[in-house]
């Protein structure tokens, strides 16, 4: 059975893309879900100075395990003023100090969601034009604007944008078979 790195980038507690994220990772069948939880990966703000004097963080190493142990990752992005939370960058710097390639070309189903109508765009496309350096295999992606006009009691409610995603999940869910 295939295993489904699922987390959001960002470390709040009621998170929506993380809603978002385990959302989307549901509609999936026959796969193994690991949730990541940002909050359980907990490191230094990241520095040359931090590195040198005291190394990789562990908790930076066991993200980058659960990241490279899934057949694919489902990410959905929080945008903070238009770019990735602090949390989430955090963590990915740390990652890739590791290993460059951090994402290690698994395939990886890209979202972002927010309460306003661009969804979470300004973070997409920042992680669309980056991951690819940094081993990023983005083979599906999908952002949802006004999430607490489309998303209510769990579920994704407007039909029309469940559709686009479950297009996405398809193409994710073929790309991790092969």
């Amino acid at each position: 059975m295939k295993k489904i790195a699922v987390l959001a980038g960002s470390n709040s507690k009621k998170s929506i893309n993380k809603e978002l994220a385990v959302y989307a990772a549901s509609l999936l069948k026959n796969v193994e879900i690991d949730i990541l939880d940002l909050n359980n990966f907990e490191v230094p703000l990241y520095g040359m100075d931090e590195e040198t004097e005291n190394g990789i963080p562990k908790k930076a190493i066991e993200f980058l395990e659960n990241i490279h142990r899934a057949d694919g990752i489902i990410l959905s992005l929080a945008e903070h003023n238009g770019n990735f939370s602090a949390a989430f960058k955090n963590i990915y710097d740390w990652s890739s100090r590791i290993e460059p390639k951090l994402w290690n070309n698994i395939p990886m189903l890209l979202m972002a969601t927010s309460p306003g109508s661009q969804g979470g765009a300004s973070v997409l496309a920042i992680a669309k034009n980056g991951f690819p350096y940094m081993g990023g295999n983005i083979v599906a992606d999908f952002s949802l604007s006004s999430f607490y006009d489309n998303f209510k009691a769990g579920i994704l409610i407007n039909e029309d944008v469940l559709i686009l995603l479950k297009e996405q999940i398809q193409i994710f869910h073929n790309s991790i078979q092969q």
